[in-house]
């Protein structure tokens, strides 16, 4: 990358520096250079200056401090060594902590031999003035060698600058390391998808986190290197921009990983700034420094820090779903093998099955028939053949979101599909997500959509609003299955007694959707879903049902917990206010699957116990219907006298 376009003398002179260096102590100059160059970004940081120019700006400075460092040391036979950027140095990337990774590169063994006193005493100099570096010292072979071995050294090789000596070296080392002599492109892309799926499970393959890592996390800063690593290798292109020439990013995606990527180097930024390390994580107790500085205030409910938070889970969760479409886009298209004989499923005049991936007839099917916006999904759900959806399809699900609109939202056929995926039998809860990742659910819903990656500012809840919402309709969807039997023996019984198991999955979608607004969120929530029922056609029971479910969603937890429910008059407060069995079993399997998405270490063997007993005495109650004062006071008796003896 050529940093010459972010030269600044007010960041650092190198001429001054030089002429100071001839004269004054080393270590107390270059530190106040480095003290110097800090302040005046921080400032222009805190001011507000393009997170672009600071962060490059910083590298290009860099360069200048290292380059008059090495003018100090005599190195012999000087065109057998160069000092080579690698990593994100190389890439012409610093936050004010970030390692600053250099490779001594050597012609052979001797070279070094005869340049190991100047090279101990650069390192040693670089180190007393605390600059966080990462080094090694290879020959050209030694590297070569590495790079055969381990795709990371590749990849670092890949983003490398020569700041002083013979490029040359740096040149043969680029030849020898090119695709055409190890790793292939479709070796390279393996690696590297295996190394962010690896990345991606250390973080239990969700964005949201509610300390996320911004550098290595699932949509993050490391997702977007892997888009240009791939495409780097296959291309030879040097940036971003570059791919959109060659037609493989549209103009639209790269504005968004550009967008995308500055935010997250705000934030990283002000971690660094803040703790004065190479912190890359969002910690609590900086999540709230970091919207203070970003100027984030309280509004409409939600605490400054959570509106922070859900602008930065919306940045992850779009990056996350280009880099998914982008890098399954080159498999497919340019990786693919286009021999290969592939197995098609027609399934419609507007969808067809290739190898068990579902694809779009042609690229204006959406823009013909906008309802098939949705019906992708209900097709996803209900074709056993389907592995997922194709990353040109994809695409063009991404690109088409302005045509889900009012108009959208009150077409029959669209309403008719959200509900059959709901009855779908199998893919409800792997399809609702699918919508939300690709930005669908939010629009279909915009109720739902004001809580995509809202965070709730405690220690209580593991995850954001959206993401709790779909585990929790997920947990239902389990209940299902006999090997969650042993777990929740109640819940896998009464799922499968449900008349409209449907009605629990809106119930469900609806419970928090009330989160973040300035009154109680259950009763918002039951506002909303009573809309949803109207606008989808639901009868008046079912629609009566589901918004009693979501007023009183935690009705159930509340009394089991706080409550002494061996006493009979609670049990009966408690069978009044659901009023039949019906009601309760819908209730019972909502508040577990609730539970058990709000933090899995929440449900335990007391809160099964007291829900346990909670809805076998409600049932009891309810069975002998206690709004008969004679049998309510007669079950009392006996519940009490049980109770004594």
């Amino acid at each position: 990358m050529d940093l010459s376009r972010y030269s600044d003398d007010l960041l650092l002179n190198k001429a001054e520096l030089v002429e100071k260096l001839k004269t004054e102590p080393a270590i107390p100059t270059l530190k106040v250079a480095l003290t110097h160059l800090s302040k005046e970004l921080d400032q222009r940081f805190i001011k507000g200056t393009p997170i672009r120019s600071l962060v490059c700006g910083r590298a290009w400075a860099m360069d200048m401090l290292i380059q008059s460092i090495w003018a100090r040391f005599t190195w012999k036979n000087p065109d057998t060594v160069a000092l080579i950027a690698v990593g994100g140095y190389g890439r012409g990337e610093l936050l004010p902590k970030s390692d600053i990774d250099l490779l001594f590169l050597f012609e052979t063994e001797k070279d070094i031999d005869d340049n190991v006193e100047s090279l101990q005493s650069f390192i040693t100099l670089l180190w007393d003035i605390k600059l966080e570096v990462g080094h090694s010292v290879r020959t050209i072979n030694a590297c070569i060698a590495e790079a055969v071995a381990d795709v990371t050294v590749t990849t670092n090789l890949m983003e490398s600058r020569t700041l002083v000596g013979n490029d040359d070296l740096r040149e043969s080392i680029t030849e020898a390391a090119s695709p055409l002599n190890i790793w292939p492109s479709q070796d390279f892309y393996k690696a590297k998808m295996n190394e962010q799926a690896m990345r991606h499970r250390k973080y239990n393959e969700t964005e949201y986190n509610l300390e996320p890592n911004v550098k290595t996390g699932p949509g993050a800063l490391r997702d977007i290197q892997n888009i240009g690593w791939v495409a780097k290798r296959h291309f030879g292109d040097d940036s971003l921009q570059d791919l959109v020439e060659r037609n493989f990013l549209t103009d639209a995606e790269y504005h968004e990983l550009i967008e995308g990527q500055d935010f997250l180097w705000r934030v990283r930024y002000a971690l660094h700034m803040n703790t004065g390390r190479e912190e890359d994580r969002l910690l609590f107790n900086l999540q709230e420094q970091v919207a203070d500085l970003f100027g984030y205030v309280e509004r409409e409910g939600q605490l400054a820090v959570e509106h922070l938070m859900q602008d930065y889970f919306r940045q992850v969760f779009k990056l996350r779903a280009l880099n998914i479409m982008l890098l399954q886009h080159f498999d497919e298209e340019i990786l693919g093998d286009k021999t290969k004989e592939q197995a098609v499923i027609q399934l419609n005049s507007r969808f067809i099955v290739i190898d068990g991936y579902i694809q779009v007839t042609e690229d204006n099917v959406f823009q013909r028939t906008p309802s098939a916006l949705l019906e992708i999904f209900v097709l996803c759900a209900q074709t056993p053949e389907v592995k997922d959806i194709k990353a040109s399809t994809l695409r063009l699900i991404l690109a088409s979101h302005r045509l889900i609109d009012g108009h959208f939202r009150q077409d029959l056929r669209n309403i008719t599909f959200f509900m059959e995926l709901l009855r779908s039998p199998m893919g409800v809860s792997t399809n609702l997500r699918r919508m939300n990742q690709y930005g669908v659910l939010g629009l279909y819903l915009p109720e739902f959509g004001k809580v995509v990656g809202q965070m709730q500012f405690d220690l209580f809840h593991a995850y954001t609003v959206d993401a709790h919402t779909l585990l929790t309709i997920r947990n239902l969807r389990k209940f299902r299955h006999k090997s969650n039997t042993k777990r929740f023996p109640i819940a896998t019984k009464v799922v499968q007694q449900l008349p409209k198991v449907e009605l629990i999955y809106i119930a469900a979608l609806y419970h928090d959707i009330g989160k973040g607004r300035d009154s109680d969120h259950s009763i918002e929530g039951a506002i909303d879903a009573k809309h949803f029922c109207v606008r989808h056609r639901l009868s008046d029971w079912d629609t009566e049902l589901v918004t009693w479910l979501v007023r009183n969603h935690l009705l159930m937890s509340m009394t089991s917990q706080r409550k002494d429910i061996s006493d009979p008059e609670v049990i009966n407060q408690f069978a009044q206010l659901v009023g039949d069995s019906q009601r309760l079993d819908y209730l019972y399997v909502l508040t577990v699957a609730d539970i058990y998405a709000t933090n899995p270490n929440l449900w335990n063997s007391w809160r099964a116990s007291l829900l346990k007993q909670l809805y076998e005495s409600t049932k009891t109650a309810l069975r002998r219907g206690l709004s008969n004062p004679v049998e309510k006071d007669e079950w009392i008796s006996q519940t009490k006298a049980k109770a004594t003896y």
